[in-house]
Formats: C-alpha cells, structure tokens, sequence
C-alpha cells in the first residue's frame, strides 16, 4: 500500500464530500471528490484508489451501478456504499456486489474513520484467501456466515431430534415411575415380613 491511503468519494452532496474529506485528510489519508457516478468512474481510471465511498442516490447513475462497475473493472478496491435511504433491498444488492461496507446518514467521524480502516483491511484478506487452499482452517471461525450457518444447523439437528428426545422421555419417565413403585411395593413388603 502506498505511504498514503488514496480515498475517492463520490457523492452529489458536495457537503457530504467535504465531510468525509476533511475528516480523512486530517487521518492522514489522500482524498478526492467527484460529484457524480460518471465522473467517478472516470477518476477511477486514472487513479489507483485504496478506497472508494459512493452514495447511493445520485441523479444518472446511481450508487449500487457505481459500485458493480468497480466490482467488474477492479475487483481488489473496496467499495463503501453511502445511503440517507437504507432499505433492506438497497443492502441486499450492495451485499450481493461484495462491497465492504453499507453505512448510513448521518455521517460521524468516527464511523468514517472506522469503515475506512474495515475497507483497507478487507482487500488484504481477499488476496490472501485466494493465494491459499481452500481448507476448513482457512476459513475464519468468527466470519458471520460461518457462524450464522452453524446456528442453522445446530437449529435444524435439534428440530430434527425433538421427536425422538420427546420419545425418550415417554418411554423413560414411565419406567422410572415403575422403577419407584417397584421400589417402594418390594420395601414395604420387606417391612410387614420383618414385622409378622
């Protein structure tokens, strides 16, 4: 990575824009603005960015056609999709182009600051992930899928023995009742020949 991080924003909001620069400028961090998804694109082509920021709602091309674009052109550079309009179907296509993050208005520093951090990190786990043999290890135990999946399954495995567990019982319960009766019927046998 280059000494500093060179960031793109591409939003139609010049307020926005200037935010997110002057909170990234003062970390450190080389940023652009562009105003609309065309320009974007075209300072994309001419710069290696690190990090691209994109709101969604923009007049011509929107955000989420932004961000596939980038994801066809330049799979390793990150994409951070911006939205005053968060709707589940919005995160959904953002979530199926792989962008590293979805984070919604208003903006505070911190969080921009930390989303940047999150989009840097994620193109290095890639390249390694690629370079690497698929393997159970390789696959981190924490990644939310993975976790996500396991609930699944301990959910459907349990759903899937309930009625044999339910069964134990029905024929257990009855035979440690019996068991009891048993028990207690012998003992007080037991009692009435020791007392004759």
């Amino acid at each position: 990575m280059k000494a500093k991080p060179q960031v793109l924003v591409i939003d139609d909001d010049a307020v926005v824009s200037r935010s997110i620069d002057r909170v990234l400028s003062d970390r450190g961090y080389e940023v652009d603005t562009a105003l609309s998804g065309e320009e974007g694109l075209k300072d994309i082509e001419n710069h290696d960015y690190d990090v691209v920021f994109t709101d969604i709602k923009m007049p011509g091309m929107d955000g989420i056609e932004v961000a596939r674009r980038i994801r066809d052109k330049y799979p390793l550079t990150p994409v951070v999709v911006i939205t005053g309009y968060g709707t589940t179907e919005n995160e959904a296509q953002a979530s199926v182009l792989g962008v590293s993050g979805f984070v919604r208005k208003p903006l505070t520093p911190e969080l921009i600051e930390n989303i940047t951090h999150k989009a840097l990190e994620k193109p290095v786990l890639e390249v390694q992930a690629a370079n690497e043999p698929a393997a159970p290890s390789a696959v981190p135990e924490t990644s939310s899928g993975l976790a996500k999946a396991g609930r699944v399954a301990k959910n459907i495995a349990l759903f899937l023995a309930a009625p044999f567990i339910a069964l134990g019982y029905v024929i257990a319960l009855p035979a440690v009742g019996f068991y009891m009766f048993a028990r207690f019927a012998l003992e007080a046998l037991r009692k009435r020949r020791s007392a004759s």
